[in-house]
């Protein structure tokens, strides 16, 4: 559908309801796959990490992964779901070429975590997502589509297959159909998801790296007429992998399905892939019912019953709700939302706060963090959290210029040497002489020479203009190569022209 054929997004709100759903995938950071030994590493070469078991081969028996169930109890509590006390996996059946074995271990109508919810803010208004469930299964393989310019299925000429993928834990985060949100629905999925996305990053449990797919999102969206309590026709989009995709996939649906229903037409009940190159949803295959899958139990393992005391023990492992810390830091630290907005955004939060931890004043970590060390992070295309410097390092350096023994401009010198990998900062400056000069002894020669060598500016700061001394301090820096204490220089200038 071209744009000029789309229905207005306020025309669309005037006529309809949206009601969301979204189900979120997330690849845990487990070491081994979910039923075998076989690495989760991200990057491998192709195929190289495989055995019999996720390659699905016969005789081959899956063996439950202790560490992947744990971590999906936790997410589950993080969730506030309830935790059930006994369950089991299921095989779901359908045909596609990463499917190694023409089935899914998943989990169907016996999910180890059911009926929770959270509550998310957009623009200063409340909304409560409820969560249907979250249940464990298996990821499939990765389709590689060749031969074209965007590396997308529409448009390449082969596709190969990479089973490295295949077997690597998931949980899959259900929610129920969310009403009441109204104009706000694709904001309210993007809230939604970056709150999943910082709350798994709280608990530790995977990288949540959208771009490289171990947190991805289908959004599914229907349209209920004004007034009306019955549920549209939804359409599913797959595994949109950014927020900014979340919120123009659906806000793009939802202009699309009105158009459609405000024609007369019926919404056809499908999946359908989001398309970043020119922003619009295209037709992918008609969606299944539950009873398409053919679900029946798995034959060979074992149910799952977590004991209640273990549950308690995971509950107590659960961080602070990211919002809430989110808060909490906000006003301990006195950023402003947008200084707040920034650091969330530039995913620097944890490291101004080990940088505080570590005896630096907020305003002091966060100038560091989010220009000077953000920027050369962006210059080599790095997250900040991958910059070979900690906390504790950009403290001590701050520590250093509190003492008078750096400069702005020498702790950006020893800034590079951290990053090269030079030492600890005391150490840096130590080794390459970069201290401060403050030692009024060691000052007075220089200071001396250059009220000789400048007669006219000393003359200027005696009549009373004593902002001409910026001029000699400048030159006393020169002269020490920056390695002055510039507010010692200006107190012995103003004593030396005043005698």
């Amino acid at each position: 559908m071209t744009p000029d054929q789309l229905m207005d997004y306020t025309q669309v709100m005037e006529r309809f309801d949206p009601v969301v759903g979204l189900e979120v995938h997330v690849e845990l950071n487990t070491v081994s796959k979910m039923f075998c030994s076989c690495s989760t590493a991200f990057g491998a070469p192709p195929n190289t990490q495989t055995c019999p078991v996720c390659l699905g081969l016969p005789g081959s028996l899956p063996v439950v992964n202790a560490k992947a169930v744990e971590s999906a109890i936790r997410i589950g509590l993080a969730l506030n779901c309830s935790i059930a006390t006994w369950c089991r996996f299921a095989r779901k059946n359908y045909f596609y070429p990463d499917m190694t074995k023409d089935f899914q271990i998943s989990q169907y109508d016996e999910p180890l975590c059911f009926d929770g919810e959270v509550e998310v803010d957009v623009n200063g208004r409340p909304y409560t997502i409820p969560i249907e469930r979250a249940h464990m299964e298996e990821d499939a393989g990765k389709s590689v589509h060749m031969g074209g310019t965007t590396g997308r299925i529409q448009d390449a000429a082969y596709s190969l297959l990479d089973y490295n993928r295949a077997g690597v834990p998931l949980i899959e985060i259900v929610t129920k159909p969310v009403y009441g949100t109204g104009a706000e629905a694709p904001e309210v999925a993007r809230a939604y998801v970056s709150f999943l996305r910082d709350m798994i990053r709280a608990l530790g449990v995977s990288d949540v790296r959208m771009e490289q797919g171990s947190l991805r999102c289908d959004a599914n969206i229907s349209l209920m007429p004004k007034g009306s309590h019955t549920l549209g026709t939804r359409t599913e989009t797959k595994n949109l992998n950014s927020l900014r995709s979340i919120e123009k996939a659906l806000r793009y649906e939802i202009c699309r399905q009105g158009a459609v229903l405000a024609a007369g037409g019926t919404v056809k009940q499908e999946t359908r892939h989001w398309r970043e190159d020119g922003e619009y949803t295209s037709p992918g295959r008609s969606k299944e019912q539950a009873e398409d899958y053919r679900y029946f139990p798995e034959p060979d393992l074992v149910p799952i019953a977590p004991g209640r005391d273990w549950v308690e023990q995971l509950r107590a492992t659960i961080p602070e709700v990211p919002a809430v810390r989110l808060a909490r830091l906000r006003e301990t630290w006195g950023f402003s939302q947008m200084e707040m907005r920034d650091a969330v955004a530039a995913e620097a939060v944890d490291l101004i706060e080990s940088t505080v931890a570590a005896g630096c004043a907020p305003q002091a970590a966060r100038k560091w963090w989010m220009t000077e060390l953000l920027r050369r992070a962006n210059a080599d295309n790095l997250g900040l959290d991958q910059l070979p410097i900690t906390g504790i390092q950009v403290a001590q350096v701050q520590g250093l210029i509190d003492q008078g023994a750096l400069s702005d401009k020498l702790a950006r010198q020893v800034m590079d040497a951290v990053l090269a990998g030079e030492g600890s900062p005391q150490d840096i400056v130590a080794a390459r002489g970069l201290a401060l000069v403050s030692d009024s002894a060691a000052l007075h020669d220089v200071v001396a020479a250059v009220i000789a060598d400048n007669p006219d500016v000393a003359t200027k700061i005696r009549d009373g203009k004593v902002q001409a001394v910026g001029a000699l301090i400048g030159a006393v820096m020169s002269k020490m190569s920056g390695k002055a204490d510039a507010a010692k220089v200006r107190e012995m200038l103003l004593s030396m022209l005043s005698q």
